[in-house]
């Protein structure tokens, strides 16, 4: 009995050893690759303290000012690199969402759309931006819808690219390595596999994100696709992406409230959310709202069709600038 059990207990250790090899396998490679990507694309902006919060951002340029949110899982450089040259005229600030590109996450922040939104209220005003154009991308759409309905005395107008608007039926197979409900299993994750994992699917990712277009040679860099290759970055975009079921009903909910002017565009294209759910219905609901729809477009118009894009924001950002207009009641 004695030789069972010390049989058992070799057994036990040697796989406790091998778990743990494994484990600081991961642990090294992740550390690794997380130093290679923060050398490949550093923060190149600015931090706005806000209580917990450290917001990393960029601004450029001079006039009204127009405001990026970028969308899930990604960062400023999304609007950096491809919008920028096309709006001179304004004042164009992109920031990264908490826990994504180089701003922090606090322990206590759940990424709730209303959550977001609220901060982002806060970072303009303390950045003094007067009532700016919100440009929203994927998830940020449905933050500028957020921060439009609860925070309408902040902004202007809504541009909305590819925007999340809409709750779906069931998780899609592509976001379910995402959807990581407890944050210990989360921060785990993180830590070890999720990094080496994502650099090896990259390339499926990519196209996954961008078909039927093919993504920029210069994606990694230039548009910021290896600042995703940290674990911070990847355990914000597993929160993020759980905390959407948490109030994005109550958002959809009280979408015919909006009276500011708002501009959709839309690939018919699109892999990652259908424009049959996601923007059309948004159409019928608030009046006056500009839809483009653009044929055979994915899910990045910004980086597919940057000037068609920028036309959009001009002719939002005309309306919006305009005069006072009613606005949802915040």
């Amino acid at each position: 009995m004695a030789t069972v059990t010390t049989i058992f207990g070799w057994i036990a250790s040697l796989a406790f050893l091998a778990v743990a090899l494994v484990g600081g396998y991961f642990v090294l490679a992740t550390r690794k690759i997380s130093t290679q990507a923060a050398r490949a694309v550093p923060a190149i902006g600015k931090f706005l303290p806000l209580g917990a919060h450290r917001i990393h951002y960029v601004e450029q340029g001079e006039g009204r000012p127009i405001l990026f949110v970028h969308g899930l899982g990604a960062q400023l450089h999304h609007f950096r690199q491809p919008l920028f040259p096309e709006l001179a005229g304004f004042r164009l600030i992109a920031l990264d969402r908490p826990g994504s590109g180089y701003s922090s996450r606090p322990s206590g922040f759940s990424g709730r759309l209303t959550e977001q939104a609220a901060l982002i209220a806060r970072f303009i005003a303390e950045l003094g931006l007067e009532q700016p154009l919100v440009v929203g991308h994927s998830l940020g759409g449905a933050v500028a819808l957020a921060l439009a309905e609860n925070h309408s005395e902040s902004v202007s107008g809504l541009v909305l690219l590819s925007p999340l608007t809409h709750l779906e039926d069931e998780l899609r197979p592509e976001f379910r390595s995402l959807y990581i409900k407890s944050a210990l299993r989360r921060r785990i994750i993180a830590e070890t596999v999720a990094i080496p994992a994502s650099l090896k699917y990259a390339s499926q990712t990519l196209a996954f994100l961008f078909s039927p277009q093919a993504a920029p040679k210069d994606y990694g860099t230039a548009g910021g696709g290896f600042a995703g290759l940290r674990p911070s970055h990847f355990y914000a975009t597993s929160a993020d992406m759980v905390a959407i079921e948490s109030d994005l009903g109550a958002v959809e909910a009280r979408y015919a409230e909006l009276k500011l002017p708002v501009g959709v565009m839309f690939g018919t294209a699109d892999r990652v959310l259908d424009h049959r759910l996601h923007g059309a219905p948004l159409a019928e609901r608030i009046d006056n709202l500009e839809l483009d729809l653009v044929e055979g477009m994915g899910h990045m118009p910004q980086f597919v069709e940057p000037k068609r894009v920028a036309g959009l924001i001009r002719r939002i950002a005309a309306k919006a600038f305009a005069a006072p207009v009613d606005k949802a009641t915040g």
